[in-house]
């Protein structure tokens, strides 16, 4: 992996293919209404994957913006998970921890 980045950030090196999903999730949204994407339990894993790992890179910012301790960062991105981990629960009934069962 390390030799495919070539000097590129992971999210520069991803951005083409995330790019394109995203366009082919607006397309699928404007022509297939009320037509549900049925994502496999391995397809909604990997787009939770991809969702906390975006979050974390901003939240990771934040924190060095605002020169956060690491204590009180630790604490941050616990709660983020816990909040994530809920509300995908309340909406979905997916405990996000056993994904990878």
């Amino acid at each position: 992996m390390k030799e495919e980045l070539s000097g590129k950030t992971l999210g520069e090196w991803l951005k083409p293919s995330l790019l394109q999903i995203e366009d082919a999730i607006w397309s699928f949204e404007m022509f297939a209404e009320n037509t549900p994407p049925q994502y496999t339990n391995e397809g909604f894993r990997a787009i939770m994957k991809l969702f906390m790992s975006a979050m974390m890179d901003k939240i990771w910012a934040l924190q060095e913006g605002e020169g956060m301790e690491m204590e009180d960062r630790v604490a941050m991105v616990e709660k983020c998970g816990q909040e994530v981990r809920a509300l995908v629960k309340t909406f979905t009934n997916i405990d996000t921890q056993k994904l990878y069962e």
